[in-house]
This record gives structure tokens, sequence and C-alpha cells, in this order.
């Protein structure tokens, strides 16, 4: 079973009715880490999320979401704040950026005593990342709860960068790094982090930090596997976007899914090889494609791979 921490979020896609002035939401279940434990159940992996959801109208869409896929809500929180919205506006290419209502909402208000190490029970790994390992106050106690349960659950992090709610210093990919055995992020992501910093060195700096496997997607070219130095490309199929939604968050469940498939999830991944790495990089650029042909974080069933 895979655990992800996160938060969710109400993704609203604004469209300007004709000969009115006003703009029409549709909101659709989102957050990165919430879009991943969708993904996970959806390939049919046992997946648990632990997240802190609200009891307002967007908190009751998030739960029939989640448990509509097939995702254990047993560690969820129940909070009393209200949940976290997204403008999100999309280019030609499909691609989304976000207006955040994120302040005193719940998903960033984690304290020690709801992060108990016996939500992880049964879990070979656990994936977080996004808004959660950043936006205070919860964020310490995030990064400290990776920290007690690392020795018996494989971690995988995916910083999911966000310029507009947090600065690049908000980021310490280095220091999570300890802790974490797998990193996943995109091209995006490297940019900001590290500006100017070919991919291959940045990977190097994080793996001398203690991360062993690290994927950087790279949209329609791909994605570089780095596994202890030793380097790997993974073309993607050609699709028609719609847009690219959850796609990455779809890209690190195939991943995780695959690498669990494998038997290689639940310890330090000492049995990867490149070969294997990258095998599961490229089942993961295909679930990635597929969400990108339907709007929303709509990710694939495993029947739709078969």
């Amino acid at each position: 079973m895979i655990a992800v921490l996160g938060e969710c979020v109400a993704d609203a896609f604004a469209t300007r009715l004709p000969h009115e002035e006003e703009l029409a939401l549709r909101v659709l279940p989102g957050g990165s880490p919430a879009n991943t434990a969708v993904a996970l159940a959806r390939l049919g992996t046992a997946t648990r999320f632990l997240g802190r959801v609200s009891g307002d109208v967007f908190g009751r869409l998030f739960l029939d979401h989640l448990s509509a896929s097939g995702v254990d809500l047993s560690a969820c929180v129940a909070a009393a704040e209200p949940s976290t919205l997204a403008i999100a506006a999309l280019d030609a290419d499909g691609q989304a950026t976000y207006s955040f209502h994120a302040e005193g909402t719940a998903d960033w208000q984690w304290t020690p005593a709801e992060l108990d190490p016996g939500r992880l029970d049964g879990a070979s790994c656990l994936h977080t990342g996004s808004l959660a390992l950043v936006r205070p106050p919860g964020a310490a106690a995030v990064e400290e709860f990776l920290a007690t349960v690392s020795a018996r659950a494989t971690i995988s992090i995916d910083p999911n960068v966000r310029p507009s709610l947090a600065d690049p210093a908000d980021y310490p990919v280095t220091r999570w790094c300890a802790v974490a055995d797998v990193l996943k992020l995109s091209q995006e992501d490297l940019e900001v982090l590290l500006p100017g910093v070919a991919v291959e060195a940045a990977c190097d700096i994080w793996h001398e930090a203690g991360a062993r496997l690290i994927v950087v997607t790279r949209g329609g070219a791909g994605a570089l596997v780095s596994l202890d130095r030793a380097r790997a490309s993974v073309p993607a199929p050609k699709v028609k976007v719609v847009d690219t939604v959850g796609a990455g968050d779809a890209f690190t469940a195939g991943l995780l899914h695959r690498l669990d498939e494998l038997g290689h999830l639940g310890g330090r991944l000492d049995r990867l090889d490149l070969d294997t790495a990258a095998d599961a990089a490229a089942f993961a650029v295909r679930v990635a494609a597929l969400t990108c042909e339907v709007a929303g974080a709509n990710p694939p069933w495993a029947d739709r791979l078969r």
C-alpha cells in the first residue's frame, strides 16, 4: 500500500459568458497529492490518503472523488477550516496558471498530534510534496513526520513548485533529499529552484544529498531518469492535448505504481537498476499522456493502459 500526504484543492476553471459581465466557474477536485492518490488507486495500487479535509462543499466534493476512485480515507482529518481554492487559466497549449485563495485553509494546519505514524500502518511508501511541505504552520510537522517514518517506508517527494504561493527559498530540496528515496520534479521546477544549472548537475547535487532516484519530466520531450548518477532518457508519446492539468501527478503515480508492482518499494531502492527505473518512467509517461487527453486532473483507470 502507498500512502499520500498533502492537500486537496478546488480547481476552478473560469469561462467568460457571452454578452454578460460575469464569469462561470467550473470546479473540479484537484491538488497535487490528492491527484496522485486518485491516479494510484485507479491504476490498481492500494492507496491511503492523509489529508486535512474541510467540511465545506468543496471538501465533500474531494471525499466523493477520492472514494469513487478507491482511495482509503481512514487516515484523513476532518478539518474545521475552509478548503483551498485555485482559479486556473489555460493558455493555447493547455498549460495552466493558477491564482490561489489559500490563507488559513485546512490543508496547511497539520499538527504533530495529527501525524501519528500509525496512520502509515501497512504502507510501503509515503509520497508527499507540493504545498504541504512549504506552507506554514503545518510544513514543519510534515517534514518532521517524514524523518520519523523514513526508516519504515520508501519516501517520495515532488516539490511541484508554485511561485505564486511560495518563494524558491521555501523549497529546501537539498535538505529533503536527506530522507527522500525518490525525487520527481518538472523541468519548470528545476529552472525555478536552480536557475542556470544543467539538469545533470542538479541531479548530482541532489544525489549527493541522499536521493537515489531522481526523475525530471520534460512535457512532450518525455523524462530524464537519474539513478545514482547513471542516466536514461524516456520519450513521450504524441497525443492531442486538451490540457496538462494533473499530468505531473499522474506521472508520479505511474512511476510509484510500477516500482511497487516490481517489488522495489518498502526500503531504500537498494535493488533498483537503471533499466528498471527507466521502465517505470516509461510507464509513467504513458499515464501522464492519457491524462493530457482529457480535461482537468482525470487520470486513466488501469484498463486504458492494457
